[in-house]
């Protein structure tokens, strides 16, 4: 059947509902175990960067000759800000290079913000109000809700759409609202959606803060800033250039890792922000430790080497991704389009392929496909609280299980779309 459901009369839905039920029993039976959860880097993504071990050769010295077995260097080695300062479009006086988790730096950026403040201790969020809220951008990425949830921000969600957030709603409520001191933002490539900030949207992010006052700040997590599937993929604006030239670099947090470059678990993390930022962060940062593990530093700048090493390097994640989404998108296409039923994404880059269903129907997606044998993340998990309130969004993540195994989580993920909308169509 290839007419939109809703062009379809009953006895035709509960044929079609009786079909679908039978395939669903089918591949219960098959005893299937397969994964589209989180986007986990696949093995042979990691492979890539196998290098790593022994590529220092039993010499721990940087350019200068400093030891980097022993204490110190908070903000991490030369070379290292020197190689991410360029990946992030920023000077290398302006970044901190970190151990492997940029969500650790997120989240400590956050905490100072709330309680030590941006700008001494009078800036502190939590002295300001009664509540500290957040935008978040929607469908968006679980973690950054996480943060706010644990330290207490009430966060307030806007909708993202193919250019980024919807900038009259952000404005509008910052305008209103001084309480809103930050808004979280994935601007290349975003969790999930994929979608590539516009340039006019981050010149209007560049002038928000003469409009929210001088304590808010934009956390961008430019997370898959090199991650691309496509060669005419969109490029991003410079961020940290248009803040610079709207007046307002010191609104801005950027944050980036080689969490998906390299090894997901032994990458290096960066946080790029203004000198006074950056001054008042490693104060506050140095209470927590004496340094990062620059060894590891130094074996990704060995690897690595320059922006034409990581664009290389990058490739290579490309050939092994692009088939894997190559499969989504088909099964996606064929199964489901032109029934009027879904939307979904067709992402250039990054690691996700967003998708709605009727409103309503997410959860009930999520619980057949699982009851199948196919775990997918929990319906609601792209929206603050996990609250989606439409009950639409489900995020695929195909970058970890082989191409067979995602061919047939494909199979049951249409069939369970499918079997939940005639189920509804017959209430």
């Amino acid at each position: 059947m290839s007419k939109p459901f809703d062009q379809t009369d009953h006895a035709e839905l509960k044929v079609l509902e009786q079909e679908l039920s039978q395939q669903l029993r089918q591949y219960r039976e098959a005893g299937l175990k397969l994964d589209l959860t989180r986007g986990k880097p696949g093995p042979e993504q990691l492979s890539l960067s196998d290098e790593l071990d022994g590529i220092l050769q039993g010499n721990y010295r940087d350019g200068s000759g400093t030891d980097l077995r022993n204490y110190g260097g908070l903000d991490g080695i030369p070379e290292a800000k020197a190689l991410f300062a360029e990946m992030m479009g920023v000077d290398a006086s302006e970044i901190l290079v970190g151990g492997n988790s940029s969500l650790t730096l997120m989240y400590f950026a956050v905490l100072f913000a709330l309680y030590q403040g941006v700008a001494g201790s009078d800036s502190a969020w939590i002295k300001q109000g009664d509540s500290v809220r957040f935008l978040a951008p929607v469908p968006g990425y679980d973690r950054h809700f996480s943060i706010c949830q644990q330290l207490g921000i009430e966060m307030i969600p806007v909708d993202l759409g193919d250019a980024g957030p919807d900038m009259d709603e952000v404005e509008k409520l910052v305008a209103r609202d001084p309480m809103i001191k930050g808004i979280w933002c994935v601007p290349r490539f975003s969790n999930p959606s994929g979608c590539v900030y516009s340039s006019a949207t981050i010149k209007r992010l560049a002038q928000l803060p003469k409009i929210a006052g001088p304590h808010f700040r934009v956390f961008c997590d430019n997370a898959y800033a090199v991650h691309t599937l496509q060669a005419d993929a969109p490029e991003l604006d410079n961020v940290m250039a248009s803040f610079k030239q709207a007046e307002t670099a010191d609104a801005l947090y950027l944050f980036g890792s080689t969490s998906k470059i390299t090894f997901a678990g032994a990458g290096v993390s960066f946080a790029a922000m203004t000198d006074n930022n950056l001054r008042s962060f490693k104060q506050q940062l140095l209470i927590s430790q004496i340094g990062p593990d620059k060894i590891n530093q130094l074996r990704h700048v060995r690897l690595l080497r320059d922006m034409a090493g990581i664009k290389r390097h990058m490739q290579g994640h490309a050939a092994l991704l692009k088939p894997r989404f190559d499969i989504v998108l088909k099964h996606l296409s064929d199964g489901l389009g032109g029934l009027a039923i879904a939307n979904w994404t067709e992402p250039k880059g990054g690691y996700f392929v967003s998708f709605d269903t009727r409103p309503g129907l997410a959860q009930k997606v999520v619980e057949l496909a699982g009851s199948a044998g196919v775990v997918l993340t929990p319906a609601g998990a792209t929206y603050p609280y996990g609250k989606d309130p439409r009950d639409s969004n489900i995020r695929l993540a195909p970058s970890f299980p082989s191409l067979e195994e995602i061919d047939k989580a494909m199979q049951v993920f249409v069939c369970c779309v499918k079997l939940a909308t005639v189920q509804q169509l017959l209430a």
